[in-house]
This record gives structure tokens, sequence and C-alpha cells, in this order.
């Protein structure tokens, strides 16, 4: 089983653009995905097309430009800016946009919620197709989020036909708040992966706060839901993606990161073997 790594700039999103790439390259990662909702413009202000460039001087693919949320609280304000990250895509040559569902404890209901993503989903369609982008979208395993299942995007996805521009985030972090179910490895865009260690919190109880790295002691089982997802025909990346502030403050992320990737990808072997 080759893991294909990748690194997510919310992981080191205290460290500059070219040196986030840098490390990413020397961490043998396949791509890298850059966010807009860290500190500091895309791209440390450099011209889209120069930020796009930079990443492939270095062999890396720019995976995915994220990101717009609520995706699926469409309004013309919602259209302008699912546009402009499209287009600041297009420059770049980013590979994807990253859509994130309201995750505010509102539009929860099955009703509106169904109707919130199709209608999202239907004027978002024709965007992309212009474009000839794909949009990751990422359910939130959060009880307050509009958007849970895999199972309810998957089936409207294919109810507009439209499969070949929406592909899914496989979060192993949010797979497990909503209690697992169907992979999906044929419709899952980027694998997500990120660390709970703490024992003392509930799984119901977990926030962004509590995701590191992943090791030993991780009780997301990362491992495993990789691995059924690379036996079930997934051969994408693996981007880590940790929001604990412990992590955002290590001295030596590059050892640590080193750490992680390692230790998934002897586990995975071991399956393997």
């Amino acid at each position: 089983m080759q893991l294909r790594t990748a690194l997510n700039h919310m992981t080191v999103p205290g460290m500059g653009y070219a040196a986030f790439l840098d490390l990413a390259s020397r961490l043998g990662c396949v791509g890298v995905e850059v966010r807009n909702d860290i500190p500091g413009p895309l791209f440390d202000g450099a011209p889209a097309i120069e930020g796009g460039q930079m990443a492939r001087d270095r062999g890396l693919r720019l995976l995915g430009l994220g990101q717009v949320q609520p995706f699926n609280d469409w309004t013309p304000d919602r259209e302008r800016e699912v546009a402009a990250l499209i287009a600041t895509a297009r420059e770049a040559g980013a590979e994807t946009i990253s859509l994130i569902p309201r995750n505010d404890g509102t539009g929860t209901g099955n009703g509106e919620r169904h109707a919130n993503l199709r209608i999202a989903l239907k004027a978002i369609r024709p965007m992309l197709d212009d474009a000839g982008l794909v949009a990751l979208v990422e359910p939130l395993g959060f009880i307050r989020s509009s958007l849970r299942s895999k199972q309810e995007l998957v089936e409207t996805i294919e109810a507009l036909d439209a499969a070949d521009r929406f592909r899914l985030v496989h979060d192993t972090f949010h797979h497990t708040l909503v209690g697992g179910g169907a992979l999906f490895a044929e419709m899952t865009g980027i694998v997500h992966v990120s660390g709970v260690s703490d024992t003392q919190v509930a799984v119901t109880r977990m926030e962004d706060a509590h995701r590191g790295l992943v090791d030993a002691a991780d009780r997301l089982g990362n491992v495993d839901q990789v691995a059924a997802l690379i036996a079930q025909g997934y051969d994408g990346p693996v981007s880590m993606e940790c929001f604990a502030p412990e992590v955002h403050a290590l001295a030596d992320p590059e050892a640590a990161l080193r750490g992680a990737f390692d230790f998934m990808s002897s586990q995975l072997a071991e399956r393997a073997a």
C-alpha cells in the first residue's frame, strides 16, 4: 500500500508559502493544499500564476485551493466567492477548489438540508464546467453541520449527473464523528488525516482543536480508514490536516510530520504484508 502524502497549509499555518512548499518537498509529498482562511493573503501576496509555478518548480502538485464556506447557503455573494476562487484556481493551475458546508446549527432539517445542497451544486456545476475544474465537497461530522452524510452528498451528485465535477473529501476525523459508514472510494478526491489521542474527550465532543498528528495513540482509526479506501481502489493523495495548537507551535514540524507519515506508511505496509 503506497501512501501518496500531501500537506495542508493548516498544519503549519504560521509558515510562509515558500517555506511551506519547501517543507512539503523535503517530506516527499506529491502536492499541497493552499487555504484562504489562514493569516495572510494567498501565496503570500504573489500573483496566483506565480504561486502555482512555485509549487511546480518544487515538483509539487497544487492539489487544491480552499475554501468557500458555507457553499450550501446559495446567495449572490456566495456565487461571487465561488467565481473568484475558481478564477484564482485557474490562474494558479490548481486541480480543485474546496467547498465547505454551513456549520452553525442552521439548515440541518431534512427538507431544507437537501434543497440547499441541490441548489448550490446545481448552480456551481456550470461554473466548474466552464473552468474545467473539480470541486471537493467536504461533509463535516459535527452535529451542528448542515452536511454530515456522504451518502446524501453522493446521491445528490448522482441525481445531478455531476460526478465529473464534484468529488468527496474523506476526512478521517469527520468520518469518525458521523459514526463511519460507506467510504465511496470511487467518488473520493482527497483524503484528510489527523489524529486525536486525548482519551478524556468523548467522540461527540471532539473539535478541530483536538486534531493533531497521527501516531500509535490515535483514536480515529486513521490507518484502518486509509487501508480500507486503498483496498477499494483509492490511489489519490493523503493529506495531513492538523488544527491542534500544539502542532501549530511545534519547533520542528518537519521531524514530527515525517514521523507521522512514516508511522502510517509502516502500518499500511504491515497490513499489506
